[in-house]
């Protein structure tokens, strides 16, 4: 099949969803499928051009017209799936919604091409509170046109189990692996220690992921006469609405001088590579997301909890995520905001049994090979 993976913005080498997106779109090209990867973003000389697969169909030039024209031109890529045969495209939600995009999927539609939008998070309406005044109104647009835009396509796919989403029926689908680029947990010295207790948080860190509530259970801990050492390890960007002045609870900061525990708090920043994979092989046990109810989510397959699976490291979350919730190698946290328990999380990795290469047998049906060949089945 002829495929169009379409993506409203470009790619960055240091963003995880870019390189889901490339791994989706390898994943497709695995079950044989011929696929185009459309996205936006800048020439060397500063235009705006929309491209695929690295060649430019269309260079909208520059200034703030340019910026408004790549928001409001779809045809390039309409004639690119018409003159090139594309059956199918599969596009990438931006919360974009608009007259425009609607009228694009119209054509391709009575052009017999068909189509899906991926919604990566769903509900998101509420990830956009506390949001810059722009991005929020930006929402309200989308908002009025989505049940529209939807309604011109074959469906939705998501990483939830909602059975139908704006109108539109859904494919469900879970978050898949790469297998190829994610090493076994490799256990070194240091976390083989039993006096020393290591945990890696790795996540562009929002108010979702509920760190907070991690750091507080720290704290707590310790204020409880806790004796064991206990690190967390954050890998990757972490804002100052997040260190210093969080909307939904205390700053990092604030909790770890409230509790004294500067010293067992590590941020590294953005890691990659061998140095990702050292910070790894030093921790026991891995944290994922803590806080989706703040975001109205109950139901999600996140990226992050197959990523800690595929490595072979035992981890908690706090959402329902039906491919994990029975799993041995798993520790469920309640979804509210009460510090999370460490001697909890010290009991459990004293009594998992499962080595690395064991927990990653468990996902190996969820490589985005099987996952995305799910969307071309359903179809």
């Amino acid at each position: 099949m002829k495929i169009l993976f379409l993506v409203y913005h470009g790619f960055s080498e240091v963003s995880g969803i870019s390189k889901k997106i490339h791994y989706q779109v390898k994943g497709l090209r695995e079950n044989g499928h011929d696929v185009r990867l459309c996205y936006y973003g800048f020439a060397e000389n500063g235009h705006r051009c929309r491209y695929i697969d690295d060649k430019v169909i269309k260079d909208y030039g520059t200034g703030k017209w340019a910026g408004i024209r790549q928001r409001l031109d779809y045809k390039c890529i309409f004639d690119y799936c018409v003159h090139n045969d594309i059956q199918f495209v599969y596009a990438r939600c931006f919360q974009n919604a608009n007259p425009w995009l609607i009228n694009f999927f119209k054509q391709l539609k009575k052009a017999g091409v068909h189509s899906v939008t991926e919604i990566p998070t769903y509900p998101y309406d509420a990830e956009f509170v506390g949001f810059p005044f722009q991005t929020r109104m930006n929402l309200k647009v989308d908002q009025m046109f989505r049940h529209k835009l939807y309604a011109q396509m074959d469906a939705i796919v998501t990483f939830s189990d909602a059975k139908e989403i704006f109108g539109q029926r859904t494919i469900n689908i879970s978050n898949g692996v790469d297998f190829d680029s994610i090493p076994l947990h490799q256990p070194s010295a240091i976390s083989r220690q039993p006096s020393a207790l290591h945990l890696i948080g790795v996540a562009e860190v929002h108010y979702w992921h509920g760190y907070d509530r991690l750091i507080a259970g720290i704290g707590e801990y310790y204020k409880n006469g806790g004796k064991r050492d206990v690190f967390f390890h954050v890998v990757g960007g972490v804002g100052p609405s997040e260190m210093y002045d969080s909307m939904h609870a205390p700053g990092f900061a604030e909790l770890m001088e409230k509790y004294d525990i500067k010293e067992h708090v590590i941020f590294h920043g953005q890691l990659f590579g061998d140095e990702l994979d050292a910070v790894f092989n030093q921790c026991q046990f891995a944290i994922g997301s803590l806080a989706r109810h703040r975001s109205g989510i109950t139901v999600i397959k996140t990226l992050k909890n197959r990523e800690y699976a595929t490595r072979g490291i035992p981890f908690i979350y706090s959402e329902q995520d039906s491919d994990f919730d029975e799993q041995p190698y798993v520790l469920k946290a309640p979804a509210d905001e009460s510090p999370v328990e460490i001697q909890q999380i010290i009991d459990f990795v004293s009594s998992v049994q499962m080595y690395p290469k064991e927990i990653r047998l468990t996902v190996e049906h969820l490589s985005w090979k099987r996952q995305m060949q799910k969307v071309i089945d359903n179809l």
